[in-house]
């Protein structure tokens, strides 16, 4: 009995050295919850922020137009468009994105920072790129509409001011856009009904001779190379 005594307390004499070890790996910082509470979050709205807070709006709203000019209806299909909206998206946000990376991720990273201060340097670089396209008709609205005091500076708005605004001005900018997009089509339509009904056909629906005619004038033009210049020399 006393020999196993000793053998006990030897084996637990070795293994203590091993203990903080395996805390250290079973017990993580108390930062790592809330980090991954954090990134789920994320995930969870991002479909709402690539909405919200990136000129996707714009280019979805611009792409539904000219399809519905065209005719087309389903061609380029709804994730053709959202794929390459969602391209020219992450095109014109890099330089925003490589400014948050460097003002708040990076020295998180490297535990600079807490996880609130890099939420709030973080939000300058996008706050300033949504301030940029947000029209001040809009921006007075919902400061109004919040009951908050004139602010110095546009800086001084809070998120919650500056996010709608942006939609409501991103929304306006691609109906625009899509209204002088539509116009030279909805011309084709015209003419096409005046001739097909000056010469009697009745019977042979105005949209079956446009419809091609509209789409061998937008390849004919390069189309999408001048929409999608267009667009990217609107930001």
């Amino acid at each position: 009995m006393v020999m196993l005594a000793l053998m006990r307390v030897a084996a637990v004499s070795a293994a203590a050295p091993l203990l903080p070890d395996l805390n250290a790996r079973f017990h993580p910082s108390d930062s790592t919850p809330w980090t991954i509470l954090f990134v789920l979050t994320i995930i969870t709205l991002l479909p709402a922020i690539l909405m919200a807070m990136t000129p996707l709006v714009r280019l979805l709203v611009v792409f539904h137009f000219l399809r519905q000019a065209l005719g087309t209806q389903t061609a380029p299909s709804n994730p053709t468009l959202m794929g390459l909206a969602l391209m020219m998206t992450w095109f014109l946000m890099t330089p925003v994105i490589n400014q948050v990376d460097a003002q708040a991720v990076a020295p998180y990273r490297a535990g600079q920072i807490t996880g609130i201060e890099a939420i709030e340097r973080g939000t300058a670089p996008v706050k300033h790129f949504l301030l940029r396209y947000a029209r001040e008709k809009d921006l007075s609205l919902f400061t109004a509409a919040g009951q908050m005091p004139r602010p110095a500076t546009p800086d001084d708005l809070p998120m919650r001011v500056v996010i709608p605004a942006y939609i409501l001005s991103e929304l306006k900018a691609g109906f625009s856009i899509g209204a002088v997009l539509f116009l030279p089509f909805l011309l084709i339509d015209i003419v096409t009904a005046s001739i097909t009904t000056s010469i009697g056909m009745f019977q042979l629906p105005p949209v079956v001779v446009s419809t091609p005619l509209k789409i061998l004038l937008f390849v004919m033009v390069d189309g999408w190379n001048l929409l999608a210049n267009s667009l990217l020399k609107s930001f």
